[in-house]
């Protein structure tokens, strides 16, 4: 009889010893990460998981959306321990990429990215090395032709392989992704390794695929519990192991064409961006304030083809589906480009002033598109006012570019198909304010690292 009594007592003892521990767990919880006073208001954050549940992770831009409706263009989200302000609104998201710009440059430490660059390259980078990287890439790409009529030789040549992939399906459906995402590729291997790669070639083909995983991926419940839970999740299996791995491979592809790039180097001869990064190499030897070597280069160039490569290939992609959706649409472009362009050459950069329509359902495209419908996420450095909040240094922020493409006081007809959004009462293309894809502020100038 008293060892029945005895275990009893041991079982009262141990619920009392649970509930006391959960107790003091949600009351640890609380008085550490509670949400700062005079902070943005949000909805109610869960002890220790925060608001992880109360996202949709695959439309996060949607649900960030609808919060707005509810607290405002300013509000706070928790996800685990760290405490992170959401902006949205033309006004709002304007005052801070372009007024307060200085004041949200870094970007915060996001555990699965950061692991996966070993804090290298330009897309989650901050300060010196951030500069000093952003800045030679921008200036070398430029010297190169990226975003300027010199480049045209080489987008016209990879149309023309493009478009023989098309004409091989002969008039039967099929999905445009893969080819489209190896025409865009290829214009930036162009740039970076100095060649294109057949649209047959299963290494080149499979690297494609592995940009689309890593994309899909870093967007996923499972990033953002490493995200939030890093020391946990790193022993944890799941997708974030996976893409872990994938860059992996991805690093080993652009590491051997760096090898091949070191044996045929000719310094007074650069064929393209990994020969003018390796030239820097040699000459930043012995600066103090060096960022350059290869491990950086290799990192840079997978930020070029992860933020390069998907934002035109989407675009593309959505071209299509608009054209098919809006036969209407389609005819009045094709009627333009003839009268403009006609059938004996191809168009060039300087035909776009002479194109409104086209310009303008291009815009559109994008607008509808909603190609990054976020913003890579900024970090500030000071303290910030937004949106009537006082926002302190050292809290993430996430802009909201949905909120804006879609902003009922700046279009017309939000959430419909309108390249009249783009035109004014003469028929000719006009920029909007509103028209933000990729960001805004010293970043818009560069969509690749916005």
């Amino acid at each position: 009889m008293d060892s029945v009594f005895s275990l009893i007592g041991s079982y009262v003892d141990f619920k009392n010893l649970l509930l006391f521990t959960v107790v003091f767990v949600l009351a640890a919880d609380y008085v550490k990460y509670h949400r700062p006073l005079g902070f943005p208001p949000g909805p109610l954050a869960l002890p220790i998981l925060g608001n992880i549940f109360t996202v949709d992770h695959s439309r996060t831009h949607e649900t960030l959306t609808q919060l707005a409706g509810k607290y405002g263009d300013v509000y706070s989200l928790r996800s685990g321990p760290k405490w992170f302000v959401v902006l949205n609104g033309t006004d709002v998201i304007k005052e801070a990429l372009v007024t307060q710009g200085d004041s949200l440059a870094d970007r915060p430490h996001i555990a699965l990215p950061v692991d996966i660059s070993n804090g290298l390259g330009v897309i989650f980078n901050s300060g010196h090395n951030w500069r000093q990287q952003r800045r030679f890439a921008l200036s070398t790409l430029r010297y190169f032709g990226f975003g300027k009529k010199s480049l045209e030789p080489v987008i016209l040549e990879e149309f023309t392989h493009c478009a023989e992939e098309f004409r091989n399906y002969k008039g039967k459906p099929f999905n445009p992704h893969l080819i489209t995402n190896n025409a865009v590729s290829n214009i930036i291997c162009s740039l970076v390794f100095g060649r294109r790669f057949e649209y047959s070639d299963e290494k080149f083909r499979k690297l494609l695929q592995y940009f689309d995983k890593i994309v899909q991926i870093q967007a996923s419940l499972s990033a953002q519990l490493y995200n939030a839970f890093t020391a946990l999740m790193r022993y944890v299996p799941g997708p974030h192991q996976t893409v872990k791995r994938i860059c992996q491979d991805v690093k080993d592809f652009i590491r051997a064409e760096l090898n091949e790039h070191k044996q045929t180097l000719d310094p007074s001869e650069q064929r393209d961006y990994i020969d003018c990064y390796l030239n820097e190499i040699e000459m930043s030897k012995g600066q103090d304030d060096n960022t350059f070597d290869e491990e950086n280069l290799i990192m840079c160039v997978m930020d070029l083809f992860v933020a390069g490569s998907e934002t035109t290939s989407s675009t593309l992609r959505w071209a299509f589906l608009y054209m098919a959706k809006y036969p209407e649409i389609q005819e009045k472009v094709q009627a333009e480009i003839d009268r403009v362009i006609g059938q004996s050459r191809h168009p060039s950069m300087e035909d776009r002033a002479n194109l409104p329509n086209t310009d303008a359902v291009l815009h559109e495209i994008q607008r509808m598109g909603n190609i990054a419908p976020l913003s890579l996420p900024h970090f500030t450095n000071r303290d910030v006012q937004l949106g009537g909040y006082t926002i302190p240094k050292g809290v993430t922020i996430i802009p909201n570019l949905t909120s804006v493409m879609f902003d009922k006081n700046e279009w017309e007809t939000p959430f419909t198909f309108n390249p009249g959004h783009f035109l004014n009462e003469e028929g000719k293309f006009m920029k909007r304010a509103a028209f933000i894809p990729f960001s805004a502020g010293k970043e818009q100038h560069n969509q690749m690292f916005s």
